[in-house]
């Protein structure tokens, strides 16, 4: 497409000095037919946002990165807002995982939900604050799309501090779920694999508890055909194709939770099983390190991470001096196309956060959920996803109150009124109060420092 063609457009991204998603987006950029323009970067890390200044525009032709000081500067004339921020560093996510441990509690993600994914929120959530007041100022009639964890939260928090905000949480979970089922189409109909474009479904439930209440590949009711790929793969997991070696990669799983969530509950669960594993009982899946392997998933480290970081870190140094060359592909993120579909250029249906107007007519109003909505040149629009089924509605209705409380929790600044919220949590069930309140004091203070605006 000849540039001058292109839409011109200004994104502000927020967590611009991010080696990894701040990436993501640059590959998806550097192949639309869409768009030119700019991106500013804002990270109060501003020399990690200036080397992606100088990634961006060595590879980019169509855009020009600029690393911003001050937010100020990114935000003003902003089209769309980009939120990916890790909050905290990852000595601080070591706390929220592995403290819970030595009282027995297991977490594989710990970033959403449990005593994990609720520190990170109080950490989480006064950032969030700031960052809504800044677009309420600066950019309040940009889209803004959030892909920080913990979602529901992070979601629930910008429309209570910018209530005119124009916002929504954007999670890549379900997409592996169509994997899945595009793998059961080709294993027991002896088809080719399907797109996952083409596993149309209804998306219900909340951040990382989703699930699917239709399924269907052109008139391919999929439901019975996912029963049949539970039933063969039930017992050893699902190893191939999407699914990937479990064993040696943390993110991958043999799909056994879902599985098994299918045959409990009669709905396909539609995340991973990571995430999963963690909104249920504690000991449905994660009672021990042992039983964690036996469901073929994993616990992540942090550890892990940390690596991972130390090799992003060096990949950064070899895109800077070209000893590595960018790759300019599209990861299968959708967030230029829900950009496009914004700005009229065709239409999107796809699974994002929102708060609950009506689309989950049995969840509280307001509630940030999970359902398919409409994008296009008139905005956006949450499509109906009805009243969650009898078997799954207790389970997901559990989790929308705890996320909810979860804020107001951190709304609240109180860490005495944070304690009581996180005693409640599903995950700390088999463990005593006294303990709760211990673990809860040695998370809060090895987060501390970043919760200065908390009264005791």
């Amino acid at each position: 497409m000849d540039r001058n063609s292109m839409k011109e457009i200004k994104i502000a991204y927020i967590g611009g000095g991010s080696r990894g998603w701040a990436w993501t987006l640059m590959g998806d950029l550097s192949v639309s037919e869409c768009f030119r323009g700019e991106v500013a970067l804002y990270d109060i890390d501003f020399d990690a946002a200036k080397r992606n200044e100088e990634i961006g525009n060595r590879y980019l032709e169509n855009f020009i990165f600029r690393a911003e000081r001050n937010i100020k500067d990114a935000l003003n004339g902003a089209d769309f807002v980009v939120i990916s921020i890790l909050p905290g560093t990852f000595d601080e996510m070591e706390i929220d995982v592995h403290a819970p441990e030595k009282y027995g509690v297991w977490q594989s993600v710990g970033d959403t939900t449990g005593p994990g994914g609720f520190i990170r929120a109080l950490r989480t959530v006064p950032m969030m604050r700031r960052i809504a007041r800044a677009i309420a100022e600066y950019s309040p009639d940009a889209y803004v799309i959030n892909y920080t964890n913990p979602m529901a939260v992070c979601v629930d928090t910008l429309y209570r501090e910018f209530p005119g905000i124009k916002a929504f949480g954007c999670c890549h979970e379900v997409f592996g779920t169509q994997k899945l089922l595009a793998s059961a189409v080709s294993d027991i109909l002896g088809t080719e694999a399907p797109d996952r474009h083409e596993i149309k479904v209804n998306v219900t439930g909340v951040n990382h508890f989703t699930w699917f209440t239709e399924a269907h590949f052109g008139d391919v009711d999929l439901f019975p055909v996912y029963r049949n790929f539970v039933d063969k793969y039930y017992e050893s997991g699902y190893l191939a194709g999407s699914a990937g070696n479990w064993m040696n990669d943390y993110f991958k799983s043999g799909a056994r939770v879902r599985f098994d969530l299918f045959r409990r509950f009669g709905y396909i669960a539609a995340a991973g099983d990571r995430h999963l594993a963690e909104f249920m009982d504690p000991g449905d899946y994660l009672a021990s390190p042992e039983q964690v392997s036996g469901w073929t998933f994993s616990l992540t480290p942090v550890s892990w991470r940390k690596k991972d970081l130390e090799k992003r870190l060096a990949k950064s140094d070899r895109l800077l001096s070209g000893e590595e060359p960018f790759k300019k592909k599209k990861s299968g993120e959708e967030g230029t196309r829900q950009m496009a579909a914004l700005s009229g250029l065709g239409s999107l249906v796809t699974n994002i956060n929102l708060p609950n107007t009506g689309q989950i007519p049995d969840l509280p109003l307001g509630t940030v959920v999970e359902t398919n909505a409409l994008l296009d040149g008139n905005g956006l629009r949450p499509l109906p996803a009805g009243n969650l089924p009898d078997t799954i509605a207790p389970l997901v209705t559990r989790i929308a109150r705890e996320n909810s409380e979860t804020v107001d929790a951190a709304f609240s600044l109180d860490l005495e009124y944070a304690r009581e919220v996180f005693r409640k949590g599903h995950s700390l069930s088999g463990i005593s109060a006294e303990d709760r309140d211990r673990l809860f004091d040695e998370m809060t203070e090895g987060t501390k420092k970043y919760l200065t605006e908390y009264k005791k």
